[in-house]
């Protein structure tokens, strides 16, 4: 038995075609439970339940791990625009919210965060000066932005 090239050129242990790839092993140090919504679509009460995803000491390439979080998205900002003294509530909608830990209005942090569902979370204005701003929301997976997402007036 051999490893050949599509000429038919044997290739050795120290020649074969393949690189490194950066992706370290990590070892996963406590259980982890993912949490599975059900609801009226199935014929029993709203509610979430709870199964253990991967066991401690399972060991997972790091690129497998960053595939579990996946990106937030923003489909809206209502109400889109508010005073430049801040304190509006804003409702964001969109999905994978629920990894959401902080919303910038511009450069300014909102504040009272607070996650109503994987899809929506509402938050308190800063204030700015007056003028259209990205919001900015700190996801798990990375920031998302709605560019000229929220005008101050």
């Amino acid at each position: 038995m051999g490893f050949y090239t599509p000429n038919g050129q044997r290739i050795t242990k120290a020649a074969f075609p393949a690189t490194a790839i950066p992706d370290p092993l990590k070892v996963i140090t406590a259980d982890v439970y993912e949490s599975v919504p059900y609801g009226p679509g199935d014929g029993r009460p709203e509610g979430s339940r709870r199964h253990l995803r991967f066991q401690a000491g399972t060991i997972l390439p790091t690129s497998a791990i960053d595939r579990l979080f996946t990106p937030a998205t923003i489909a809206s900002v209502t109400p889109a625009t508010g005073p430049a003294a801040g304190g509006t509530t804003v409702s964001i909608k969109g999905t994978n919210l629920d990894g959401v830990s902080g919303v910038n209005f511009g450069s300014a942090a909102g504040t009272e965060l607070k996650v109503i569902s994987a899809t929506e979370l509402r938050v308190k204005t800063p204030a700015v000066a007056a003028g259209a701003v990205n919001v900015v929301v700190a996801d798990d997976a990375g920031n998302v932005t709605k560019n000229g997402g929220f005008t101050f007036a």
